[in-house]
């Protein structure tokens, strides 16, 4: 467990704290680096995936799994709001906290880190999905009766990595020509990407404050975060006849803490913005022990 800890959770981690101290310190312009992030170096890395990835059935299992992880998860969550009496507005914010995981920003970097460039290609598949089924229902929940389907529908179509898979898509199912300079200049910005994002997450969490919280919410949702979302996961690996691989790619993926926009999606619709943002930066610093833990069991 040492060993993974070393080589694959802290440099990780490194790179979030040189994100965090260089918030704290420089005061940098958060939307800045991520919107670049987002519209320029992700896209390039999407684009650059689905180019070149074979497409089989592995993609629909993807798919399912999503759907199935986030899906079973607000059950969950809904179930305990309905019998603890929880506000609609608290029970959105627990959906947030709990039915997202940060599969960008550490997801991915930690399956390069341990699993290489084969489980990456499957951890890139996972986090444009998720992204979708977050941008989605994420958004559904935070609004709730304040932001209509077509509008969620039409937020997930102005996506630039919905784009970028697609053009992906194209260039490979036509067989259409990709000049080498070109394709070179795709591949370098996305490999620029892993790191942007890294770094993103660091500078989110710095802008983060930390409120006085409820034991029992944050109990509520960082163990189905850390603990019973891979689980499930695990559940839905042994249904859909899953192994090898992505197997240990979708265990270790759902085993991420909270995901970092889902403190953006709350304090929008004001979802319980204080209470996400905190459950947020808590279970990112307690993954560091349980991330650590799953891996010497999964990998």
């Amino acid at each position: 467990m040492l060993d993974l800890f070393f080589q694959v959770i802290l440099p990780v981690f490194l790179v979030f704290l040189a994100g965090y101290g260089a918030q704290r310190v420089l005061k940098l312009d958060v939307k800045s680096v991520s919107t670049a992030a987002l519209y320029i170096m992700t896209p390039a890395l999407i684009f650059d995936t689905f180019y070149k990835a074979k497409l089989d059935s592995t993609y629909l299992n993807i798919i399912i799994y999503s759907v199935l992880l986030t899906g079973v998860i607000i059950l969950i969550v809904q179930a305990v709001a309905t019998v603890r009496n929880y506000s609609q507005s608290e029970t959105s914010g627990l959906i947030l906290s709990t039915a997202f995981m940060n599969n960008g920003n550490l997801g991915a970097p930690v399956i390069l880190f341990a699993l290489g460039e084969a489980g990456f290609q499957y951890a890139i598949a996972i986090m444009l999905f998720h992204t979708i089924v977050m941008s989605t229902i994420g958004i559904y929940y935070a609004a709730k009766g304040k932001f209509s389907l077509r509008e969620s529908l039409l937020s997930v179509a102005k996506m630039p990595i919905m784009h970028a898979a697609l053009l992906g898509l194209i260039w490979q199912f036509f067989h259409l020509p990709m000049p080498e300079n070109i394709a070179r200049t795709i591949t370098m910005l996305g490999e620029a990407a892993i790191p942007t994002i890294m770094m993103v997450l660091g500078l989110q969490l710095a802008e983060i404050k930390v409120s006085r919280l409820s034991l029992e919410k944050a109990g509520l949702a960082i163990g189905l975060r850390l603990l019973v979302s891979p689980l499930i996961a695990w559940g839905i690996v042994a249904l859909l006849s899953v192994s090898g691989l992505l197997a240990k790619v979708m265990i270790i993926e759902a085993a991420m803490p909270s995901a970092a926009i889902t403190t953006m999606y709350a304090l929008q619709y004001d979802s319980e913005p204080d209470m996400v943002s905190s459950i947020t930066f808590i279970s990112t610093v307690v993954s560091l022990i349980t991330l650590s833990v799953l891996m010497a069991w999964v990998v």
